[in-house]
């Protein structure tokens, strides 16, 4: 996988995570609020799935490309905060 092209890859998949994490707020509020689970069940897979794709960035930079571990690190952290990922691809991966 080239630097770039994977780069490109983790900017889409951290934009797309962080979409899906917003979405998950979403269905939170139709589960508790509405007493409507379904979406929150397949919102959450999604989000997962997101997750681990991005997890899976970061371990890919950190021990391919040799990016600082201090780096990844703080790109780990935001995948829990809110508009994190937005934020580190605007920071961290343009």
């Amino acid at each position: 996988m080239s630097n770039n092209n994977a780069l490109k890859q983790f900017r889409i998949a951290a934009i797309a995570e962080g979409f899906s994490w917003l979405g998950l707020l979403v269905t939170m509020a139709l589960k508790y609020g509405f007493d409507m689970p379904e979406p929150n069940k397949w919102v959450g897979y999604i989000h997962g799935f997101l997750f681990i794709i991005y997890c899976f960035y970061i371990a890919y930079f950190l021990f391919e490309e040799k990016w600082p571990f201090v780096k990844c690190l703080i790109l780990f952290i935001t995948a829990f905060l809110p508009f994190g990922t937005f934020w580190a691809e605007r920071k961290y991966l343009r």
